[in-house]
Order: structure tokens, then C-alpha cells, then sequence
């Protein structure tokens, strides 16, 4: 290990001339909050690209690596063990670190950053800001229906005391209409309706300086923003395809908006290309392609089959990844359409809904009177979604499988869920995060796994690898904690 270096590039929202505060932050909330474990800590410019370099040290206080992070675009980053005695799964936990730390800059430039994205050829929309999901509907019918068959679950009780015995079937037959038709619900939920003629979402994103944030606020409303927005793709997007930065500065300085340059970027995601390459290699029909107008970043997959599925994405995951990363994305969500999960999971809560009524009602009626009642619900909402977490997991390996970059898909998990990340380093929260009620197992776990993955990949039977990486993963929690 001594003799190795392991180099890695982290994709960021980060323009140039904020690499110099992104090194400033890492620093602060990273380096000096732990003077104990880091030593031999150096800041510079060389190239005129900001560096911040340190060592690693173990619980002995002995030398275990040195990290060399470079401010470019992408970011560079270095981790030259100096210990032969150093695990790979320490190099990437370190990796990981500054992963994590680069996106909570990201987050906090995000505050500050305006965002504007369009299709071609569609009417304008109004952008929804990140955590703020507009669409409930999305989340009832996206990943694989879980809070779907939650739902219907919770409702099964009050139905059963109005409708007798004849409820839990004719509530399953109702679940299971809106299962068949998941695809049409969110198509009519989502912003934009993506074909092959109109392909493509592009997206402007201008960082404001942190100083102006509050001043902004209270200057421009929605309407002016709206007003811009389509004023920006009328002089560009209409006229030239693509955004054009020279021609933007100038439409922002007409609404009398201070513009620096360096500060404006933007991207062109032809969605259609990607998610028809995806298809492609599952062997799948070109699906129907939907984008929600959110900066929440997700990709979701739904329908009874790949034959009559829809794929939605959002605008803050074209502009949070890159297109590879985007891809092994869109490659878990075809893996739950491969596998058919929405309707495996429908059997699974349906099986539980008529065991309920049908056998333990009569047999044991107290129960449903009793405390008894919450205790058993409460374990049967744990049991099914810890059943979900071998569907997910089955999903990433199907994708490692399929698309042939199960580090890249852990790359964008570490993306995506940072934060979770971040909380996941404590023991306990670790516990919780595999007995609550999420439907995914955790982030730590399932980039450990993709990144031990050796490609091509090669597994005969995913989802039952899946349930036993989950079980053994979810028991040597347990005797971490």
C-alpha cells in the first residue's frame, strides 16, 4: 500500500473563482475541528490553483496518509498512504471525507445561486427549491410504490370498519389499478414531457455573491424572476439552441442585475440520449421520459413492467452530476423495472393486508383493541420496509451489473446523499438508519459494496446476494453498535 497513489476527481457545482473559499471551507469545518487526527497541514497556490495538502493520522498519533487536494475543475484529489499497514477501506472513508465536504460548500453556494432551466420548446416553469417538492403525488408512486401499499395499509382498518370483510379485497383490487397505472400519474404530475424531438433540459445557474443574497431577495420577486427567465430563453435558447453566457450577462445587466461572468455557468443534458442509451442496454423499450422542475436531485423508475414504464428526473440531478453518473443512476431505477418490484412489493403488503383481516382479525380480535394493535403494525412496517432495503440493494447491483460502473453509482450516492453520510459515521445512527422506516439501506453500506465490486460484474443471483449483503450488513451493525 506504502508505494501506491490513489487519485480521484470530484465533479463540482463550484465555479473557479470560488475554489479558493471552497479550500477555505474544508479547512475550517474539516481540518481544524480535528487537530488530533491531522497534522503537517499546508495551504498554497500553485499554477494559480489553490492547494490544501495534510496528513492523516491514526488513534497512535502515527503518519497514516497523505491527501493532496488540488482547487480545479473537477476537483483533484490525492491519497498517497505512508503506513503499508493502511486498508483501501480507509483510503476511501478519507475520500469519502472530502466528498462530503465539498458538497456541503456546494449546498451553501446553493443559497446563494439562481437557478433557471428550461426545455426546448416548452412553457416556462417556475423552479421549486431544494427540499421543496411540489409534486406529493411523485413520492407516492416512486420508489417501487412503498408509501403507495403504506397508505393503503393504514387505510385498511378504517375501510374494514365501514365496508365488513369485503374491504381488504376491494381495496387491494383499487391499489392495484393504481399500481398498473403509476405511469400516467406521474406523467401528468411532472413539469416537462421529454421526446426525442425536444431532448433536451439546459440550466443557467448564477452564484450570487453571499453579501448580496438578502438584498436580492428583497428586490427581485418571482414575477421579475419569471420575467428574466423568459427573456433569457427567448435571446438564446429560441434563437442559437443553447444558452449563450455573452448574451445572458447582457439580458441580467437590462433587469439591473449586477453579472460577473465567472459566476455564470450552464449545462446541456440531452435526456432523452441518456436515458435511451440506459434503455438500451437493459434491452428495454425506450420508456416515457419526464423531468420535475425541483432542485431536489432524484431519478425514479415506476410502472407494472418495462414494456409500459416512465422514468422522472429532476433538474438538480442533471445539475449535481455528471452524465456518467446520471446514467448508473438511471440504471438502479431500471433495475427495480427489470425486477418488477412494484409489483413483488404489492404481493408482499397484500399477502400481510389479507393475512390481517382474514386469519389474525378472527383469531386473535383483541389484538386490534389492544396496544397490541401499534406494537404489530409497528413491526410489520419495519419487516416490509426492511424486505424494500433487498429490492434497492438488488437495483444497485443491477446496475453494476448491467451498466458496468458500480463505482461510478457509488460516486453519485455519496453525491446525493452526503449529508446521510456524514450522520452515518456515528454507530448508532447507523442502527437506526437499517430498523427506520426508509426504504433504502444505508448510504455507507451501499458504497462500501459497489466500490468492492470488481468489474464486469458477475452475480447469478442479485436479489439473493442482495438480502444476504443487507442481513449481514444490518448484523455487523448491530455488533459495531
Amino acid at each position: 500500500m506504502s508505494n501506491r497513489t490513489f487519485s480521484y476527481t470530484i465533479e463540482t457545482e463550484v465555479p473557479s473563482n470560488y475554489l479558493g473559499n471552497l479550500m477555505d471551507f474544508i479547512y475550517q469545518k474539516y481540518i481544524l475541528p480535528q487537530k488530533k487526527e491531522v497534522t503537517n497541514v499546508s495551504r498554497f497556490v500553485r499554477d494559480g490553483n489553490p492547494w490544501l495538502t495534510y496528513t492523516v493520522l491514526d488513534p497512535t498519533g502515527k503518519q497514516q496518509l497523505n491527501v493532496e487536494i488540488r482547487g480545479s475543475v473537477p476537483i483533484d484529489v490525492k491519497i498517497i498512504p505512508v503506513d503499508e499497514t493502511v486498508t483501501e477501506e480507509r483510503v476511501n472513508e478519507i475520500k469519502q471525507d472530502v466528498v462530503i465536504f465539498v458538497e456541503l460548500f456546494d449546498e451553501e453556494l446553493r443559497k446563494s445561486t439562481l437557478f433557471f432551466a428550461w426545455r426546448e420548446g416548452e412553457e416556462i416553469v417556475p423552479e421549486q427549491l431544494r427540499g421543496k417538492e411540489k409534486n406529493p403525488v411523485n413520492r407516492v408512486f416512486l420508489e417501487t410504490q412503498i408509501f403507495l401499499f403504506v397508505i393503503f395499509i393504514s387505510l385498511g382498518m378504517f375501510l374494514f370498519l365501514i365496508a365488513g370483510w369485503l374491504a381488504p379485497v376491494l381495496l387491494l383490487a383499487i391499489q392495484l389499478v393504481f399500481v398498473f397505472f403509476s405511469n400516467r400519474f406521474i406523467a401528468r404530475a411532472a413539469d416537462w414531457r421529454i421526446t426525442e424531438s425536444n431532448p433536451i433540459i439546459h440550466v443557467l445557474e448564477y452564484h450570487l455573491p453571499p453579501e448580496e443574497r438578502d438584498a436580492f431577495r428583497q428586490k427581485f420577486s418571482r414575477d421579475k424572476l419569471m420575467g428574466l427567465k423568459k427573456e433569457l430563453y427567448e435571446q438564446t435558447i429560441s434563437k442559437k439552441g443553447e444558452i449563450d453566457c455573452e448574451t445572458a450577462h447582457e439580458t441580467f445587466l437590462r433587469y439591473g442585475l449586477k453579472c460577473d461572468p465567472e459566476n455564470l455557468s450552464t449545462k446541456k443534458s440531452n435526456v432523452y440520449q441518456l436515458v435511451k442509451r440506459t434503455a438500451q442496454k437493459f434491452g428495454f423499450p425506450m420508456p416515457e421520459v419526464v423531468v420535475s422542475n425541483t432542485m431536489m436531485p432524484n431519478a425514479a423508475a415506476s410502472g407494472p413492467s418495462p414494456s409500459r414504464g416512465i422514468v422522472l428526473i429532476t433538474t438538480g440531478l442533471l445539475v449535481q452530476l455528471d452524465d456518467d453518473e446520471i446514467s448508473s443512476v438511471l440504471g438502479h431505477e431500471f433495475g427495480h423495472m427489470k425486477g418488477r418490484d412494484p409489483l413483488l412489493l404489492y404481493g408482499l403488503t397484500a399477502a400481510e393486508f389479507l393475512f390481517r383481516f382474514y386469519v389474525l382479525f378472527p383469531l386473535f380480535p383483541f389484538i386490534f383493541v389492544s396496544f397490541l394493535f401499534f406494537l404489530y403494525y409497528w413491526a410489520v412496517m419495519t419487516v416490509i420496509y426492511f424486505v424494500n432495503k433487498f429490492f434497492e440493494a438488488r437495483a444497485d447491483l443491477v446496475s453494476a451489473i448491467v451498466m458496468g460502473q458500480p463505482k461510478v453509482l457509488a460516486e453519485a450516492l455519496e453525491k446525493i446523499g452526503f449529508h446521510r453520510l456524514l450522520y452515518e459515521r456515528v454507530p448508532s445512527f447507523r442502527v437506526q438508519e437499517w430498523i427506520s422506516l426508509e426504504p433504502h439501506p444505508p448510504i455507507y453500506f451501499r458504497v462500501d459494496r459497489l466500490e468492492k465490486l470488481k468489474v464486469p460484474v458477475q452475480i447469478k443471483h442479485p436479489f439473493v446476494q442482495s438480502a444476504r449483503d443487507v442481513t449481514n450488513g444490518f448484523l455487523a451493525t448491530l455488533q459495531l453498535g
